[in-house]
């Protein structure tokens, strides 16, 4: 997470990786304990990114790692808002990719 391109909102933050020798796209999710103590809680967040992210997997180029890393803020958030944040943070950040 520390090279490539990141953007972000309130309810969480996408980073993507391209140029790596892989054959297709990696997506992660990262939904650490500051957002959900329960794990019930966690996976299920995890649950509802993987479900949003099989869609928009392919907007990525093929030798991509994207990690999806909830924030705090997403206690609070619908599944609605989930989305929007999810398309605005990837639109930032495939953009981020391209010019560089």
């Amino acid at each position: 997470m520390r090279r490539g391109s990141h953007a972000g909102n309130a309810l969480l933050v996408v980073h993507a990786l391209a140029g790596e020798d892989l054959t297709e796209c990696l997506v992660g999710f990262v939904v650490p304990k500051k957002v959900y103590a329960r794990a019930v809680d966690r996976n299920r967040t995890k649950r509802r990114l993987r479900h949003l992210m099989r869609e928009r997997v392919s907007m990525f180029p093929k030798n991509s790692i994207v990690v999806v890393r909830a924030l705090p803020g997403l206690r609070d958030a619908s599944f609605d808002d989930l989305e929007d944040a999810l398309d605005d943070a990837m639109k930032r950040v495939l953009k981020k990719m391209v010019r560089s």
